[in-house]
């Protein structure tokens, strides 16, 4: 093999290891499973086949459409990229990493072909999502998680209004409120489905529930089912 050529396909599966291996310590860094190796594993490997790619239109030794490859890649990647996604309680987590996971496949595909402003252009495009856009989110967003909040109290009488603005003046987002009385019991039990903000103060939250008048117990969750 010539070595100019040699040099060229480590060149770009080089660039496309940096590329996963960038992306890899993010993911990492937020404890999510879906990480280094993985990341690296997807990007070279679609490196490679966009290489393969290129070598089937260049050479008449191997006939086909090579199209058909880079095709495959991103059909294929769903799979990996649905794998990565759990539902967890009310709430889905795992889109942002199947997608990582697209963006991978496509960068090590880019790179392959020796596409490497591209590739850069979308590296620095990608990084100002994944860190800047972050934290712009969460900053107009900051109730980002579903919670279930559940109240039981051991009479009808029950200070609705106060839940409410307790909830609202912790950065809950009220989204809907079901109650339940007991007879037998003579329980209330309130349930509010709740987007609750990355940083609650839990248990000052809990001080404040505490105080209100004839409560048995309280209960704030992402599950859903009885206490």
């Amino acid at each position: 093999m010539d070595l100019q050529l040699l040099a060229d396909y480590a060149i770009r599966i080089g660039i496309s290891f940096i590329c996963g291996l960038c992306l890899g310590i993010e993911r990492k860094s937020r404890q999510h499973s879906v990480g280094i190796r993985t990341l690296v594993l997807i990007s070279v490997t679609s490196c490679l086949l966009a290489i393969l790619s290129i070598y089937m239109a260049d050479t008449t030794k191997v006939p086909g459409d090579p199209t058909r490859i880079a095709a495959g890649v991103v059909t294929g990647i769903g799979f990996i990229g649905g794998g990565a996604i759990m539902r967890h309680g009310l709430n889905i987590r795992g889109i942002t990493t199947a997608a990582i996971i697209f963006t991978a496949a496509g960068l090590g595909l880019a790179c392959g072909a020796a596409l490497y402003s591209p590739v850069a252009i979308t590296m620095v495009a990608v990084a100002i999502v994944l860190f800047m856009m972050n934290k712009i989110e969460k900053k107009i967003f900051p109730a980002a998680k579903s919670k279930l909040c559940e109240i039981i109290f051991s009479s009808r009488k029950i200070p609705q209004e106060k839940i409410s603005q307790i909830m609202l003046n912790y950065g809950f987002i009220i989204h809907d409120m079901n109650i339940e009385y007991q007879a037998e019991e003579k329980h209330t039990r309130l349930v509010f489905t709740t987007k609750a903000p990355d940083k609650l103060n839990l248990m000052e939250f809990t001080k404040e529930i505490e105080k209100l008048e004839n409560i048995i117990s309280f209960k704030l969750s992402d599950q859903v089912g009885e206490a």
